[in-house]
């Protein structure tokens, strides 16, 4: 019998993945190895779905794809399976992590902060990155954490030093966490960062490990950033996108102005992706300028690769 033969769109439509990042997985990480018609346009098995399939699934748990792009599809549905039953898991969790877990590791965290113990948050941010998928990490700790150190702060709970406390370990933490992606020079590229007044960083760190993990080569810029350096970033690294995190303040005027004349200096051609606490206030000028919201890293992670296949 025969095995029916799929084009690259249709093997998108049902792995979920790109095209483009079908295509990166190939060529760079040997994933699959479609045959080709007589016009050279790739054509892919039903096993092959079923690999690229679970290959996804597998990421999407925080694997890194240049680890387990070479695994046998057996060792692949074990991997998987192991990782849609976590130890820490209660039996029949349907989604893939114990809320409990989560709780106790952010109350965790924010009891550090609130101690002033820097050794203690490192420990438990260590501690939660080996608990639950990079994803679930960034989304549902981290990224509350930081939003509530914000609150806490403005509200006149925390003090100045708290927040600077919990800034210096996170970015650290993150940085660490970077490091273990070793994306090519030949990896197209996205430049990171927050424009001019925009001094809280971490949205933007997240951002990093999401591009990261999709293959991508993060060129990261640091905060408070101008729209004429962000585009020079642009164009000498050959950036096909920028992004952008706006978390605090809201509703600047200045961040307003800058946003436009970003989009002057890269032209139409270039994607610009907005996301952050404070993206809502900013709604009408991202518009303005055709820039793609984002509302969350899981949000983020699919414009991006609906945008990286164009």
């Amino acid at each position: 019998m025969t095995d029916t033969k799929h084009s690259i769109g249709a093997v998108a439509r049902r792995t979920g993945l790109s095209t483009y990042l079908i295509r990166v997985w190939e060529k760079r990480y040997g994933a699959t190895e479609p045959a080709r018609s007589e016009t050279g346009r790739r054509l892919y098995s039903d096993q092959e779905i079923s690999r690229l399939t679970l290959l996804k699934q597998a990421t999407d748990m925080g694997e890194s794809i240049g680890q387990i792009a070479k695994l046998s599809d057996e060792a692949l549905k074990s991997l998987v399976a192991a990782g849609q039953n976590p130890v820490f898991v209660s039996a029949g969790e349907p989604t893939g992590y114990d809320q409990n877990v989560i709780s106790r590791l952010s109350d965790d965290c924010l009891d550090s902060v609130r101690n002033l113990d820097a050794n203690a948050l490192e420990n438990i941010l260590n501690h939660a990155a080996v608990a639950v998928s990079k994803p679930i990490l960034l989304e549902k700790i981290l990224c509350p954490l930081m939003y509530k150190i914000g609150d806490l702060w403005r509200e006149g709970q925390l003090r100045v030093v708290h927040e600077h406390l919990a800034s210096a370990v996170v970015r650290t933490f993150l940085g660490n966490l970077s490091s273990t992606y070793r994306p090519s020079n030949n990896s197209p590229a996205i430049v990171i960062t927050t424009p001019i007044g925009q001094w809280h960083e971490f949205g933007a760190l997240m951002v990093v490990i999401s591009v990261l993990r999709a293959g991508w080569r993060a060129v990261y810029l640091g905060p408070n950033i101008p729209a004429e350096e962000i585009a020079s970033a642009v164009v000498s690294n050959h950036a096909r996108a920028a992004a952008l995190s706006l978390i605090y303040p809201a509703e600047d005027p200045d961040v307003e102005r800058e946003l436009v004349k970003l989009r002057k200096y890269l032209g139409p051609d270039i994607n610009i992706f907005i996301g952050g606490r404070a993206a809502e206030s900013y709604a009408d000028v991202i518009k303005e300028i055709g820039a793609i919201r984002v509302f969350n890293m899981s949000d983020f992670q699919k414009q991006f690769d609906i945008k990286s296949s164009v």
